[in-house]
């Protein structure tokens, strides 16, 4: 069986203009797991290990019984306690919540065959080898978010203000408004990736 590219299946999905665009998202499934604080921080990176090595765990799993995908890119969803901040504009919000305050769901996309027990064996496997409590965490999580505007931002994560205040424009000229989770997409591997040269699209649920 080829191996599933999940990249090149979903292609449109993991694709941006450099300007703001208007697109219907399909609904798709992922490994997901929660957490709050500053994503430069040791507690984010933790999860993210615990993440991927997850991911990696049920691909290799799948690839014995023919199943064989590929380990796409790191997603985000980005949030924060509106009740206490107040609800921030999309560009403003980076500069006015502390960081300490940001909750995140780190996501990676798993192909639609992959079940609850394909987690579940997943899970198992990493606390056997790593004994690694991050994992009990992470879930099979479901999104859908439909009518969406996104852009691609190439640069540092500090210059994403710029490229909100793009989508936010686009937004109200086409009388749009906010109607989900703020996501990002990490094309670039962050880890490795010289800050200047980062792509990342920034994608917003509207309605």
């Amino acid at each position: 069986m080829e191996k599933l590219d999940l990249t090149k299946r979903y292609k449109t999905y993991y694709t941006a203009k450099t300007t703001p665009e208007l697109v219907d998202i399909e609904p798709a499934q992922f490994l997901a797991l929660t957490g709050k604080g500053d994503p430069s921080g040791l507690p984010f990176s933790e999860k993210l290990q615990a993440l991927y090595a997850t991911a990696y765990a049920i691909k290799f799993e799948c690839k014995k019984s023919g199943r064989d995908f590929t380990v796409p890119k790191l997603e985000c969803l980005w949030w924060y306690d509106e009740h206490h901040f107040g609800r921030s504009s999309m560009s403003e919000t980076p500069l006015d919540v502390p960081r300490s305050q940001w909750e995140y769901r780190q996501l990676i996309r798993m192909p639609e065959y992959i079940t609850g027990e394909d987690v579940r064996k997943g899970i198992e496997s990493i606390r056997a080898k790593k004994k690694s409590d991050l994992v009990t965490d992470i879930e099979l999580y479901r999104i859908a978010p439909g009518k969406s505007v996104q852009i691609l931002h190439i640069g540092p994560f500090s210059k994403e203000p710029e490229s909100l205040i793009k989508l936010a424009e686009f937004m109200e000229t086409k009388k749009l408004e906010r109607n989900g989770l703020h996501h990002e997409i990490y094309l670039s591997d962050f880890r490795k990736t010289a800050p200047e040269k980062l792509r990342t699209i920034l994608r917003e649920p509207v309605k």
